[in-house]
């Protein structure tokens, strides 16, 4: 019979017999007493009995009013604990954290500080810079690199910062290959491929209007390592497109320059991918505005 009852209906039956009052009731429930009145009546026809006596002067239980209320008072009691505990709990910071991200010695320090800071989440943690699409399901929040467009999925993508990025290779390097100003000038020199090597994902640049363009280049030197595409530059092995930041020294120190071309690379985005729930876990959005504040923070 319980399939047959609306919790409605009990609520407001409980709230007049506390208050022997409908108008009371309603107005304790938020609700038109021609509503709480309604309720009481659907409940006492689905259990073909009186609960109330009413008069124009009182309002009375019945026997059979007394021994619901009674019976189900501590029911409802616990359902409304259960119910304020869940709602709790949504706003806390806790539970296990299911986490996949790039091995990046940055990222690991503020997924650590992010735990302290949080001592009841507790944390499982994968790391991979160009995850399987057919492998992301049962995680939490996946961190990645993207340069361009991204490509269609069920997840939502939150922008956590970018960064500007720029064409570089050694001087020896560029003295043989100079000059070098067209995109199809890149077609022939070495190039040193990162991130998506497997896709062999061509070079994506931004024209003059804000539009992609996109530019297959030669590589025999692929890589899925910011730092190896880096060292390998510095050994003169190749041209590549790391963000500005990451190789300021060493264009400060001459060690690496950049090249001017007739578009500048686009930007190297980093991005938190996290299912797209109506109601997202307070450990998800909490962690994903401390990566937010903390790359701030770091410059």
């Amino acid at each position: 019979m319980i399939d047959q009852i609306d919790q409605q209906w009990l609520k407001s039956f409980h709230c007049v017999y506390e208050h022997n009052s409908f108008k009371k009731a309603a107005e304790h429930l938020n609700l038109p007493t021609s509503n709480v009145s309604r309720h009481v009546a659907l409940l006492e026809e689905k259990l073909n009995t009186r609960l109330l006596e009413r008069t124009t002067r009182r309002i009375a239980p019945t026997e059979a009013g007394e021994k619901l209320y009674a019976s189900t008072l501590r029911l409802l009691t616990a359902l409304n604990d259960a119910f304020e505990d869940i709602s709790q709990h949504s706003k806390e910071v806790t539970g296990q954290l299911k986490l996949l991200m790039p091995d990046v010695p940055l990222l690991s320090d503020i997924v650590v500080s992010f735990c302290v800071e949080h001592p009841s989440v507790s944390l499982c943690c994968e790391t991979s810079l160009s995850p399987k699409e057919d492998l992301l399901d049962g995680f939490d929040v996946i961190l990645g690199y993207n340069r361009g467009k991204l490509a269609d999925s069920g997840w939502v993508a939150k922008e956590i910062t970018r960064w500007k990025s720029v064409v570089v290779a050694s001087p020896s390097l560029i003295q043989q290959h100079d000059p070098l100003f067209r995109l199809v000038d890149l077609n022939k020199v070495p190039c040193i491929s990162s991130l998506t090597a497997l896709n062999g994902a061509p070079w994506v640049f931004k024209g003059s209007h804000g539009q992609l363009i996109k530019h297959n280049v030669s590589s025999s030197f692929k890589v899925n390592s910011g730092n190896m595409a880096k060292s390998a530059a510095l050994a003169g092995l190749g041209f590549a497109i790391l963000p500005e930041e990451y190789c300021l020294q060493e264009l400060q120190e001459g060690t690496l320059q950049s090249i001017v071309l007739e578009a500048d690379p686009e930007d190297l985005v980093f991005y938190a991918f996290y299912a797209g729930r109506k109601h997202l876990a307070k450990k998800v959005s909490a962690f994903i505005e401390y990566l937010q504040n903390s790359l701030i923070e770091r410059g």
